[in-house]
């Protein structure tokens, strides 16, 4: 399982050194950086996205976070307790589903007070000492935060409660007398509109999972030709968790999906 970090630095000049550091930390092959981003708060308090994460799979999830950091930690600490605003609660929703809390969020609001600068990225490491190592000589703060992704269990909740109402007003509809048919008939061809529609939010996710899945392999496999001896078996290592991970989770949606186009095809 990867982890988030935001690494805080006291200017923005030493939070590109920070990127460039953390460059050469994956070259070595003392972690992987699948993504990052730099943010930015300003003596005002503002905070602005100076550079964002790559376009693609490997740059989704850093960049749901940096959206979700700058939506929530735009202001006082006390925000993320209060927050009401239907875009901090926005932040908060996208957040959350990569497992991000509440705590985590108020450390980053913490240390990034005004006139500081942070890189948000997404890693996996070994030993956290050479992160620690080379960003504490820069002047950074490291904070991590494991990775979760709580959408795919979200996603296939919603599915299976609205193939059971699927299937609960499709078996009344069959015992009902003509009166009462002529009342479900819109109620059951509702349910089977949204049962479309979750049959296509699952086939997207499956299908955004396999891209993140098979970009991070690439990503691991391109690193392992360039790392030092020493360091590629714990990348090995790293492409071997990764896939059992993603399979799991993929064959947890996809028994959902099956179950779905069997409910429609019945």
């Amino acid at each position: 399982m990867s982890k988030f970090v935001v690494i805080v630095f006291p200017s923005e000049a030493r939070a590109y050194e920070g990127t460039r550091a953390l460059k050469a930390l994956h070259a070595e092959g003392s972690l992987t950086l699948y993504g990052a981003a730099v943010i930015a708060k300003d003596a005002a308090g503002k905070v602005s996205i100076k550079e964002s994460a790559d376009v693609g799979p490997l740059g989704t999830a850093v960049g749901a976070l940096v959206g979700g950091l700058v939506g929530v930690i735009a202001g006082p600490v006390g925000v993320v307790a209060g927050a009401t605003g239907g875009t901090v609660l926005g932040s908060l929703f996208d957040i959350v589903n990569y497992g991000v809390g509440e705590d985590f969020v108020s450390k980053v609001s913490q240390e990034l007070a005004p006139g500081k600068t942070a890189v948000v990225a997404e890693i996996d490491e070994t030993w956290t000492t050479p992160l620690e190592t080379r960003m504490e000589a820069l002047g950074g703060t490291v904070l991590r935060t494991w990775r979760a992704d709580f959408e795919d269990e979200q996603i296939a909740k919603e599915v299976a409660a609205e193939e059971a109402e699927f299937e609960q007003l499709r078996a009344e509809y069959a015992q009902a007398n003509a009166e009462a048919k002529a009342k479900l008939k819109a109620k059951l061809d509702q349910a089977k509109a949204d049962l479309k529609q979750a049959d296509q939010r699952l086939q997207a996710r499956i299908d955004a999972l396999d891209k993140e899945r098979n970009a991070k392999i690439d990503a691991l496999e391109k690193q392992i030709a360039d790392a030092q001896a020493d360091a590629k078996e714990k990348i090995r290592q790293r492409i071997t968790a990764l896939r059992a991970d993603y399979e799991a989770r993929s064959a947890k949606l996809k028994q959902a999906w099956a179950l779905t186009k069997e409910a429609l095809a019945a």
